[in-house]
């Protein structure tokens, strides 16, 4: 159900707006402010859906009250009621933040479209935080031992700057987490973050990912394409298991780090791009570039700030709160309650050897909680934990 203000000094106006949205759903709710002062007054003390605002109005005109909602709740979609003669000012709102402007007297469908497509904005934008608080969850690092606080407190120095992290450690260390804190922290974080595993595509197919590629310039494209590059243009690209890549690839990104542009397969044009790269890798890159398999130059512009990832195994002291963590995460995902460890069960998992590292751990907690009892006891690991 959504709920719509209407802030208009003229009374008929506002009876009509009224009329006019509860006749086209009758399930919304509408109310109103007979100036710009009562109205901020009431948004302050309530979340709306929808604010329709006239410019000109006694003790607080629609400018300032649309200029004193956006610092507090800018997230509230504005359409501005401009009287004869207000095109101007009503033009000039739209750039101060307003969704949208309406003249007087407000035609039936143009009004109608205009709330409709508002109040389609307004859910996604709560929908897009709502998913930007899940996936903060999911990449939550986890953990208060002394390797853990190291890297948090590296990550708190660099991801201000716009300084390039080559991050090292096993697979299922947690690469990726540090890669999205990173971002995340960063002044680009409003930008996207692309992720890109490297070991998962192709070699032949690396370079279009990456950059893009034109129609016609190899079998299957069929038509234009951006690259990785581009749609990280202003925020991140992460380059995971970036020694995987190509030779060729490598010296395309290269390229794109010594002098900001790309060149999309099958064409001579370059496209600047403005993208922060962290890679990440579980191979000893030094080794690789001893044996050919990895530029040595690419190393050197990649490694400006290198983090090493522990393994679970280094770190043990972080199971019981790693467990805790997991335990929350599932059960909200599977609508479930959680279930408490008892400490012999939780001192079971930290005598064990996690190959698998945190990625295992995570797999045998939910193991656990589908398999186990009220709550999980060291019988309980020991039957079913699978080591």
């Amino acid at each position: 159900m959504s709920r719509i203000l209407i802030v208009e000094d003229e009374d008929a106006i506002r009876r009509v707006l009224s009329k006019i949205i509860l006749n086209e759903d009758g399930e919304m709710v509408v109310e109103e402010a007979k100036d710009g002062a009562e109205g901020y007054e009431m948004i302050q003390k309530t979340d709306y859906d929808l604010v329709l605002c006239d410019i000109k109005m006694p003790k607080m005109d629609g400018v300032e009250v649309l200029q004193k909602v956006q610092e507090i709740k800018p997230e509230i979609p504005f359409i501005m009621i401009s009287g004869h003669g207000e095109l101007e000012t009503a033009v000039e709102t739209m750039r101060l933040g307003a969704y949208d402007y309406i003249s007087k007297p407000p035609d039936l469908n143009r009004l109608l479209n205009a709330i409709r497509n508002a109040l389609d904005k307004k859910s996604l934008i709560v929908e897009n935080k709502r998913l930007k608080k899940k996936v903060d969850k999911n990449y939550e690092m986890i953990g208060q031992g002394e390797a853990i606080l190291k890297i948090k407190e590296i990550i708190d120095k660099v991801a201000p700057t716009d300084a390039r992290v080559l991050i090292t450690g096993d697979n299922g260390t947690g690469k990726e987490l540090v890669a999205h804190w990173i971002h995340q922290k960063s002044e680009r974080s409003k930008k996207p973050m692309v992720e890109v595993n490297c070991a998962a595509i192709p070699s032949e197919l690396i370079e279009s990912e990456l950059f893009g590629h034109m129609k016609g310039s190899f079998t299957g494209a069929s038509k234009d394409r951006a690259g990785k590059f581009e749609a990280a243009n202003s925020g991140t690209i992460f380059l995971d298991e970036v020694g995987d890549m190509s030779l060729s690839a490598q010296a395309k990104v290269l390229r794109a780090l010594q002098e900001n542009k790309i060149n999309r397969v099958g064409s001579d044009k370059d496209i600047k791009v403005d993208v922060r790269v962290v890679a990440a890798t579980n191979k000893d890159l030094k080794k690789e570039i001893e044996k050919g398999k990895f530029r040595e130059d690419l190393y050197h512009r990649l490694a400006v700030i290198l983090i090493h990832v522990p393994s679970l195994d280094e770190r043990k002291e972080d199971i019981p709160e790693l467990v805790s963590h997991f335990c929350n995460l599932i059960a909200e995902s599977q609508g479930s309650s959680t279930k408490k460890f008892s400490k012999d069960a939780l001192g079971q998992l930290q005598n064990y050897s996690w190959t698998g590292n945190i990625r295992e751990l995570r797999n045998v907690v939910e193991r656990l909680l589908i398999l186990g009892g009220e709550s999980i006891s060291k019988e309980d690991v020991l039957n079913f934990a699978g080591k």
